[in-house]
């Protein structure tokens, strides 16, 4: 029985609808549903409890998704094994897309759906960012900003040795090889962006943090590398894998469509504004500030 674990903090406005979506459609038994509420102050437990008996609702008080994550692998009972974003939309019919694609000829050991971004309410600076984001090949391809990951048994004791990191999502797709994991065009997720320029930055100096904080880490497992992978590591070792986007990757973009010049403007301008904002949170160390967009957890 694949097990879904949805790490929440205080998401009472959001967890209902993707837990109904969930549930609607579902067969009796079908998935092992996991509602990891952790340091939450509102209602979201009470919402998952709401849900019946096809939801199990673990709490703790300690407000970390690494933690949740963690405490809802103890409680989860099979594989494949999903994980989801409590603010995300997601159907019965796309997890069984997803672990589908675990399964069989060609299977990988991660997957994760298509994404769906509805730009209904977002500023124009925002629906511009999101046009060029939406485009750029690691983001086509990875499997983060997403808010699912699903995983067979042994991909997910691939990410299980991982350290504690904000970019959890990105640490995960990083871990897998393109050959090893999948988008999935069957199963589809809605992921809410931000609606305000204010929040999108907030989104953004939180991803240029944590993928600073990442690739320290990258840069600590190089130089100082552990017996076990100094066995196995060739002669020189590959340069760890990367998700950031390059001037060469906006050059093709422009070139395969000019008409994405005002757009790609707006995206500079969100990412030099972002990379300024999380030099303070960098210097300190500051790995642990979680700023959260609210704007799109508005009905």
């Amino acid at each position: 029985m694949p097990s879904i674990v949805i790490p929440a903090h205080n998401e009472e406005r959001t967890l209902g609808r993707l837990l109904d979506r969930l549930l609607d459609g579902a067969g009796e038994g079908e998935f092992d549903i996991l509602v990891v509420a952790n340091g939450c102050t509102d209602g979201t437990a009470a919402v998952a409890t709401a849900r019946g008996p096809g939801v199990r609702v673990v709490e703790t008080p300690v407000p970390s998704k690494h933690e949740a994550l963690r405490l809802g692998d103890r409680h989860a009972e099979g594989f494949p094994r999903v994980y989801v974003d409590a603010d995300v939309e997601l159907g019965a019919a796309d997890v069984r897309a997803l672990t589908a694609a675990l399964s069989g000829p060609g299977a990988v050991l991660a997957a994760a759906p298509e994404r769906e971004l509805p730009m209904t309410g977002c500023s124009w600076r925002v629906r511009a960012y999101y046009r060029v984001w939406q485009r750029l090949p690691a983001v086509r391809e990875g499997l983060f900003g997403r808010g699912v990951i699903a995983m067979t048994g042994e991909g997910h004791a691939r990410i299980a040795a991982l350290p504690p990191l904000m970019a959890d999502d990105l640490a995960a797709s990083l871990a897998f090889a393109p050959a090893e994991r999948a988008v999935v065009p069957a199963a589809r997720v809605v992921v809410r962006p931000p609606r305000t320029w204010p929040d999108l930055i907030r989104r953004r100096v939180r991803a240029a943090t944590s993928t600073a904080q990442l690739e320290e880490r990258q840069r600590e497992s190089v130089e100082s590398p552990t017996p076990a992978a100094i066995a196995a590591a060739p002669t020189t070792p590959a340069p760890p894998p990367t998700a950031r986007t390059g001037l060469g990757d906006l050059r093709a973009l422009l070139r395969a469509e000019p008409t994405l010049l005002p757009a790609m403007l707006v995206f500079l301008s969100a990412a030099l504004t972002a990379r300024r904002g999380a030099r303070k949170a960098i210097r300190a160390r500051d790995f642990d500030t979680w700023l959260r967009d609210e704007s799109s957890r508005q009905e």
